[in-house]
């Protein structure tokens, strides 16, 4: 584990990360690292589990995802927030968390989902992607803004 985070129980959703010491906005806190898989690959594997709604998928925008769950480190522990402390940045093909705002020493580091879903999604899956951030700002969903 860092010496700059760890990961405990979250009071928004299972564990989450949390800060040990001052980030500053703008600083590079870790990569999201896990096996690159296809999309097709990733339906098949989380198809076979119980809990599919739960997975480590972080989508790359060459169609190609990162899952957490093979092969990651403690940042697919990172939790959901409307108002998120935290940014994704992609660069070829690798998924790098920054600090979007200073963070204190025992806050949780949050990051904006935004996940897509098709059109068509019923309604009984979308509201499997209901939020729990409890920011003034929350949108009610994990769910992009094509969605709101």
């Amino acid at each position: 584990m860092s010496k700059r985070m760890t990961v405990r129980q979250s009071p928004v959703h299972g564990k989450g990360v949390y800060a040990l010491r001052p980030l500053r906005a703008g600083e590079r806190i870790f990569e999201y690292k896990g096996k690159v898989i296809t999309w097709r690959s990733a339906a098949r594997r989380y198809r076979l589990r119980e809990d599919g709604a739960h997975t480590f998928l972080f989508g790359l925008s060459d169609g190609r995802v990162i899952d957490g769950g093979q092969g990651g480190n403690w940042a697919r522990w990172l939790n959901h927030a409307c108002q998120a402390n935290c940014e994704t940045v992609e660069i070829d093909g690798h998924v790098f968390i920054d600090a979007c705002r200073d963070i204190l020493p025992g806050e949780e580091l949050f990051i904006d989902y935004a996940l897509e879903l098709p059109e068509d999604t019923c309604e009984d899956t979308l509201r499997e992607y209901v939020c729990r951030c409890g920011s003034p700002a929350c949108r009610g969903t994990m769910l992009g803004s094509a969605h709101v």
